[in-house]
């Protein structure tokens, strides 16, 4: 018969070090009510793993019941050098014992007693009963428990690294017995629980004395046959603090408990209790892996709906009020997709349909264009390109849930409407990837399912445009959802609609050209190899290198050396073939990347319609996808592919604008430093300006090519809070060089120096930095043990609210000149927005209008301390345009 598993829990311990294992995610783990989580959350995985490997029968978790044991009675100072409990861990430990009654798992705490001591007890009672006892903790002091029936699980990293202390692990580690640790205590003292030993004796001496007398008792029974030392002096002047040492140490196993080993059968989750409590926690990760239904998750009645029909539309539109529209698509390319259901509703009912032929009728069209009809959505941008499919130009909408969302956790957003209304303790909507499956198992289900979750989704919107809106207040972030994002999204949804052409010959031809090159580079390489090789394969790569060419390695991974473009890059000077290498995996990522990837994405117009993601990036910077038109090369050979970008109508041209260090002068105006302003103000070259100051120049044409390259190099570097190491490897000087270089940068710009110190106490304190738009970034890291972590945290600090307040100062500028094209009735569109540039096509004969209006509206976005400065060209291609 198997022996009955008795698991003990040492839960302060646990729950400690499960709070500072999540500790620099403190502030990123609440739940909507301002809870602290991040030490339930963690508790809670140390549980899963402990239920895993032990399948205990019996279970329970013991705390300390407070400071005040017979411990203290006995020794005032006993714990008494620890510092203050974190009130955000003193606030969780009640919702830690929610938690265990949920997972179907007893604790107990015992006035007096510690939680070690309810430990001991129940160890040694299942173990006279016959049980296999299995005892986890964080503190090594429980060890001396272990006997062949009792294991103790120590927790050697955070919660997740264990390591299991058995007679026989302890015997090889100290080289002593279980029962000896007490003593070994005695001896050493314990600075964790602050009680003193003996004078001088550490672990090695202690255990020395250990191995020769075996026990205290049988130290001091002999101390007298000691040779005379240092160390008898002290064992004798000590040996109070000794015996009161091993009294401290000592657990004790005979504690008046109340609670008996019967009482301890470990029940299993308790499921309608553990998912009202993760939701209450606001953990979606741990909901999302519960083995319930969408019914069990919630327990409101299912969302009513109405089939939308011809006939209902009629009434519908005749009186036309707040509308909440669903669009809905299986897939992300919303360019292309087909729809496969739409929704609409107001607060008293919704109607759904899975008949996409609704579409074109004139009624429910006019009620969608009619900018008097306020409209809430979810992703304004993706459902506007998607009606535009149909004829239909979506219009007054007035609220956008994951615009909204996004803005107020950069970190957090989700770009699925189930999982953000989740989020939010809304659980009537399940998320898409549950419901559709993902991937390749993505698949449309049966009619009255999809027409539930389409209605569930309207209903979830509904929910959100009550809950997001105040918080938006709160954040002073209601101007920069309504002036900004929202109609910025309009403007890239037609932007993306425009799309902008590519001559699909010269990308042929430039495909043919690049593939030459490759066949040249590579017989190069193989001549210099002396043989033909896999030159994609690392492996071969680094055995061609490495071993036959005998060129000395710098840096070995897993699976040899490396010759990542880093590594290569500090060979250059070694052999000739690392240039050709180089120059091959250049030429080979323009063909494969650029030219043949944008072959792939020509639509049958014979434009690129790239789609923009507003919600991606944590500066609030827009990206570009499917194509990723802003990572197209500005230098080498990859600027020829700009040749293949044209005007999509004939006598028309491409016209380029580009903000000119915008992030400097934004850094500028943030730090108000007088220095770096007087250098904008009066137009010097920025870059030389700096040479000159940072190298004590008089004269700026005294600055050299080199001064000035090193000089741009620490000017932006210092905008990503770049450090000592960076820029040396940056500029090819030594970090001692570098360090000076960055010192007297500051001295030079000292207000900059004062601005970026103040955002990183500010993030400190905040938890957060904003952008001049009020855009905010939370950063978690800030207080992080780990010094890479925390130091990250700390540059994004610095640079989130300079680089942050670059796009918001682009995206207001866009949003602006959409505007101005409209009132000068002009026929030039905006086409992309690339970093800090804007493309525009247009009529040849409105170039002249555009070089002074396009500079006009972007130089007045925003009103900085100092002037922008916008930059213009046009010409028959984007290479023309922006060279």
């Amino acid at each position: 018969m198997e022996k009955e598993k008795l698991v003990l829990v040492d839960g302060s311990s646990i729950a400690f070090r499960a709070f500072f294992a999540m500790h620099n995610v403190l502030e990123k783990f609440k739940n909507p009510q301002g809870l602290h989580t991040n030490a339930i959350f963690a508790f809670d995985n140390m549980l899963d793993s402990i239920l895993k490997k032990s399948q205990p029968s019996k279970m329970l978790v013991a705390f300390d019941a407070g400071k005040v044991t017979f411990r203290t009675k006995m020794y005032r100072d006993y714990k008494g050098n620890r510092p203050h409990t974190p009130g955000e861990f003193q606030e969780q430990l009640p919702y830690i014992k929610q938690l265990l009654a949920a997972r179907g798992i007893q604790n107990y705490e015992l006035a007096n007693y510690e939680a070690d001591d309810i430990i001991g007890t129940l160890a040694r009672q299942g173990e006279a009963a016959g049980c296999q006892v299995t005892v986890v903790t964080g503190d090594r002091d429980l060890t001396q428990l272990v006997t062949d029936q009792v294991t103790v699980v120590v927790t050697i990293k955070g919660v997740s690294e264990l390591e299991y202390y058995t007679p026989e692990h302890f015997q090889e580690k100290l080289g002593i017995k279980p029962q000896q640790l007490i003593d070994l205590k005695a001896l050493m003292g314990d600075n964790s629980d602050n009680y003193p030993g003996v004078t001088k004796v550490g672990e090695k001496t202690g255990l020395k004395l250990l191995h020769q007398y075996g026990s205290l008792e049988n130290l001091y029974a002999e101390i007298d046959g000691m040779k005379t030392s240092k160390l008898k002096e002290h064992l004798l002047e000590d040996e109070d603090q000794a015996r009161l040492s091993q009294q401290l140490a000592t657990i004790q196993c005979q504690a008046p408990i109340k609670v008996e080993l019967a009482d301890l059968t470990y029940q299993g989750d308790q499921t309608e209790e553990l998912v009202e409590f993760y939701k209450e926690m606001n953990f979606q990760s741990k909901l999302n892996k519960l083995d319930i239904s969408q019914e069990q998750l919630t327990s409101a009645p299912p969302v009513k709906y109405h089939e939308l029909t011809t006939e209902q539309l009629e009434d519908w539109v005749a009186t036309p009020t707040e509308q909440t529209v669903v669009i809905e698509m299986l897939n992300d390319d919303y360019h292309t997709e087909p729809i496969i259901g739409l929704a609409v509703g107001n607060e008293k009912e919704i109607w759904v349909s899975d008949q996409v032929e609704l579409l074109a009728n004139p009624q429910l069209k006019a009620c969608l264009e009619n900018p008097k009809t306020p409209k809430i959505v979810f992703d304004y941008k993706r459902t506007y390109v998607a009606l535009y499919r149909h004829q239909i130009q979506l219009q007054g909408v007035k609220f956008d849930a994951l615009l909204a969302s996004y803005l107020l956790d950069v970190n957090d957003n989700s770009n699925d409407l189930g999982e953000l209304a989740q989020s939010y303790n809304y659980y009537q909507l399940e998320p898409d990837r549950k419901f559709y499956g993902q991937g390749a198992k993505k698949k449309v289900p049966a009619a009255s399912e999809l027409k539930q979750h389409l209605a569930n989704k309207v209903a979830a919107l509904q929910f959100l445009a009550q809950e997001l809106p105040p918080q938006l207040q709160e954040h002073d972030q209601d101007q920069l959802f309504e002036e900004i994002e929202l109609p910025l999204a309009l403007v890239l949804a037609q932007m993306e609609i425009a799309g902008i052409k590519v001559e699909q010959g010269t990308l042929q031809e430039m495909q043919q050209k690049l593939g030459v090159r490759l066949a040249e580079l590579e017989q190069d390489i193989y001549r210099q190899a002396g043989h033909e090789f896999n030159l994609n394969s690392p492996q071969q790569l680094s055995q061609v290198l490495f071993e036959e060419m005998k060129l000395q390695p710098l840096k070995k991974t897993k699976r040899g050396y490396s010759t990542s473009v880093a590594v290569l890059e500090k060979l250059k000077n070694k052999a000739p073939i690392i240039t050709d290498i180089l120059n091959y995996r250049q030429v080979a990522k323009i063909q494969s990347t650029y030219v043949v990837g944008l072959l792939h994405s020509l639509a049958q117009d014979g434009k690129v319609h790239t789609r923009y993601q507003q919600t991606l990036t944590q500066t609030g910077r827009l990206s570009s996808v499917d194509p990723n038109l802003q990572n197209i090369p500005v230098r080498s050979e990859g600027r020829e592919i700009r040749k293949s970008f044209v005007a999509s109508e004939p006598d028309w041209q491409l016209f380029s604008s580009d903000y000119s260090q915008i992030e400097l002068r934004i850094l500028a105006h943030l730090s108000g430093d007088e220095n770096m302003q007087q250098a904008f103000r009066e137009n010097y070259d920025i870059h030389a300006h700096t040479a000159m100051r940072i190298f004590g120049l008089q004269d700026i044409k005294a600055v050299t090519p080199d001064m000035r390259r090193k000089a741009k190099a620490t000017n932006f570097g210092i905008v990503y809070g770049i450090s000592d190491y960076g820029l040396a490897q940056n500029i090819g000087i030594s970090r001692t060089e570098a360090a000076e270089f960055i010192k007297s940068y500051f001295d030079q710009y000292p207000k900059v120096k004062l601005y970026l110190d103040q955002m990183v106490q500010q993030a400190r304190e905040q938890g957060y930095v904003e952008t001049i738009m009020h855009r905010r970034r939370y950063l978690p890291d800030i207080h992080a043990h780990n010094y890479n972590v925390r130091s990250f945290a700390e540059r994004t600090a610095m640079n989130t609210p300079i680089q942050g307040s670059a796009a918001d100062v682009i995206k207001i500028a866009m949003i602006n000149m959409q505007e101005k094209l409209q009132e000068h009735q002009l026929k030039t569109r905006m086409l992309l927005q690339v970093h800090d540039e804007l493309i525009f096509e247009a009529p040849t004969a409105e170039i002249a209008i555009l070089e002074k209006l396009v500079p006009q509206v972007m130089d007045s976005a925003v009103q900085l301390d100092i002037p922008l400065k916008v930059e213009s060209a046009y010409g028959l291609t984007w290479y023309d345009a922006k060279g």
